[in-house]
């Protein structure tokens, strides 16, 4: 009786669905799409669930909540309507697949969010690739001949992985019940496409201090290699859980996999949303500075670090990003730039690393004592339970698109800085190991950090002995800075006056002298108050990180003055300039594989500063790092400082 019914549901199902396939009212759009499917050869259709629930809201319902049943119905009702169109392209393919895509509800899931109350249903879900397996041939009905009897015997496959409620053996027959021995007819066979997949949450929605959470894909037929490590993804399946090869049964502990339908690739660049008071703020914003808009967020990064002006504006340059280009001849010329920060122990490198990674929309961590070659590009690793070879993505092709923030860069070895060679110029990694060629995006901008080879920066050697890096791997960097942790008491009294302005800085409303409760989280820079007036929110100004009480108007004791030229920050050694005794007025400055000429100026009121290597005759110069437009008064100091020759000239 109750099979009765299970046939009769079954029907009613499959009825149901070929209506909606045949349907008038959507202009045809599902009898065209299969019409375009036979033409092209393809056995997949993508139907809309939002389609789907507008014609029965009961039947999309029972898909989303009883997929397995209903999923089939669907195949079945697809296959008749295809041979109801071309009923010989119907023979030819054993079965026609469906896939899902639109609004799922709370259905839409991720890795982490996947829970035991979604078996057997259908679930969207999000995440970036991390593991491919091979593709290999799965049988799916063998055919064997039998020379005793000349009989021929046919079987089918179905296991935990397919929609069938009842799977089928899986012991393959070498014997018939005769016991006489089988021979497999292999170009009779039926096969079809496998490959498991493993996708995890995005680094950036993964909650801070736990490890991401991942789920086993299952892709087979035409799904099979669309995607590649470093991919973002949204698939659709059916959750289902399979018992585990070592002990499953025994211990009642289950692993879980998904059975893909569809699979979409998400777009790799973050387009973020602006709500109509975010237009308008940025647009007050703009209006207000428009002259010094690049100083002002500058200033905004990383506000509570005293200094690095430099620094900040290269890192903000990093996190816009510039411009790829790609030739007519298929040579890329990258858009990413790449910064190494490297100086004296607690300078702010390893805090403006982290300001970075809770800015960036896609930043990935890692450091120089926990990171190998192969963690940072990608690996070959083997499956434990299938003994397949999977090719796993490493942190620099999680980022793609992003940054990567690599910190204690010089305690990396040698040989697994060079993997990241690659990396840094082409913006891909090539894998050509154990079988498997591949070749994965890497497309991110590196901000490193490193420490001098002596830990501190040794005043009395070169740059070069100082850094202690490749001449291979710091050509990558565009932009290298060495940072100094001067013996200075007013450099020291400005950071600790810095200090105790940002913990005193209290937020607008807050009354003076109150207690804190314990555990409470205080934004520091806060200042909306929810009993404002109308009359006083349009004389508020607008949210800034950079604020005037936090960073203070203090008298600057030389004064800088702005620079049109363009910049060029280049780290040369060994190359050594000559300047005549005398400055010249005019100016030469061509800057190519080496420094060929260089002279000083003076023209009307002002002086441009190189910051360059001393050397003790005064007459070769070498490593030109800034150029700085000084006022040019009466009397002039020099200053010998690290190495590097400064002109500084006091009112």
């Amino acid at each position: 009786m109750d099979t009765g019914l299970e046939d009769l549901e079954l029907r009613e199902s499959q009825r149901e669905y070929l209506d909606f396939l045949d349907d008038d009212q959507d202009q045809g759009i599902y009898h065209e799409k299969v019409r375009s499917m036979v033409s092209e050869g393809q056995c997949r259709l993508i139907v809309n669930i939002n389609d789907l629930r507008r014609k029965s809201e009961k039947r999309a319902k029972e898909l989303l909540n009883n997929a397995f049943a209903e999923l089939v119905a669907f195949q079945k009702a697809l296959k008749y309507f295809v041979a109801s169109i071309d009923a010989t392209y119907a023979k030819q393919l054993e079965e026609f697949h469906v896939g899902f895509e639109g609004s799922f509800g709370n259905k839409h899931v991720s890795p982490r969010t996947l829970s035991a109350r979604f078996l057997g249903r259908l679930v969207c879900v999000e995440g970036i690739v991390t593991k491919c397996s091979l593709v290999r041939p799965k049988i799916m009905r063998s055919v064997h001949y039998c020379p005793a009897t000349k009989k021929t015997l046919e079987r089918k496959y179905t296991d935990l992985t397919s929609l069938d409620a009842f799977p089928s053996s899986a012991i393959y027959p070498t014997k018939d019940e005769e016991n006489n021995p089988l021979e497999t007819e292999f170009g009779l066979c039926c096969y079809k496409d496998h490959q498991t997949l493993t996708i995890q949450e995005m680094p950036e929605k993964a909650p801070a201090g736990q490890l991401p959470r991942s789920v086993d894909i299952i892709a087979n037929d035409d799904l099979v290699d669309r995607v590649k490590p470093g991919d973002r993804v949204q698939i659709v399946g059916v959750y289902r859980c399979l018992p585990a090869k070592q002990g499953g049964f025994t211990s009642g502990t289950f692993r879980t996999i998904l059975l893909a339908n569809n699979v979409k690739l998400m777009s790799k660049e973050i387009v973020p949303t602006f709500s109509a008071d975010d237009v308008a703020k940025i647009k007050k914003f703009c209006k207000a500075h428009s002259k010094d808009v690049f100083e002002q967020l500058s200033h905004s990064l990383a506000p509570s670090i005293h200094g690095h002006e430099y620094i900040k504006k290269a890192i903000l340059c990093l996190l816009l990003g510039g411009n790829e280009t790609n030739l007519e001849n298929g040579t890329r010329i990258r858009g990413d730039i790449n910064i190494l920060l490297i100086g004296d122990p607690s300078v702010a490198k390893s805090q403006l690393l982290r300001y970075v990674l809770f800015t960036a929309p896609r930043a990935i961590p890692t450091t120089g004592r926990g990171s190998s070659g192969v963690g940072l590009t990608a690996a070959v690793t083997t499956d434990q339970e299938t003994g397949e070879r999977r090719l796993e993505a490493g942190a620099m092709v999680l980022a793609d698109r992003g940054v990567v923030c690599i910190d204690e860069f010089d305690k990396m070895s040698d040989i697994d800085r060079t993997a990241i060679h690659e990396v840094m110029e082409q913006g891909r990694v090539t894998i050509s190991k154990a079988g498997i060629q591949a070749r994965l995006n890497a497309r991110c901008s590196v901000l490193a950090a490193a420490n001098p080879v002596y830990g501190r920066y040794d005043q009395y050697k070169t740059p070069m002995e100082n850094i202690g890096l490749q001449d291979s791997l710091l050509s990558r960097f565009d932009l290298l800075f060495i940072v100094l942790d001067h013996m200075d008491p007013d450099s020291d009294r400005e950071i600790s006056e810095h200090v105790l302005r940002m913990h005193r800085y209290r937020a607008p409303g807050e009354p003076e002298g109150a207690a804190m409760p314990l555990g409470s989280t205080v934004d520091v820079f806060a200042t909306e108050d929810p009993n404002i007036t109308e009359a006083a929110e349009q004389e508020l100004q607008i949210y800034e990180k950079k604020d005037n009480v936090l960073h203070g108007h203090r008298k600057k004791k030389y004064a800088f003055l702005p620079f049109d030229l363009k910049i060029y920050f280049v780290s040369f050694y060994r190359s050594c300039v000559e300047f005549p005794a005398c400055f010249a007025y005019g100016w030469i400055w061509r800057i190519n594989t080496e420094i060929k000429k260089c002279f000083f100026f003076s023209k009307g009121k002002h002086l441009l500063m190189f910051n360059v290597q001393l050397c003790f005759t005064f007459e070769r110069v070498s490593v030109t790092l800034r150029f700085i437009l000084l006022p040019l008064c009466r009397r002039e100091e020099l200053m010998v400082m690290h190495n590097c020759m400064y002109y500084f000239f006091e009112a």
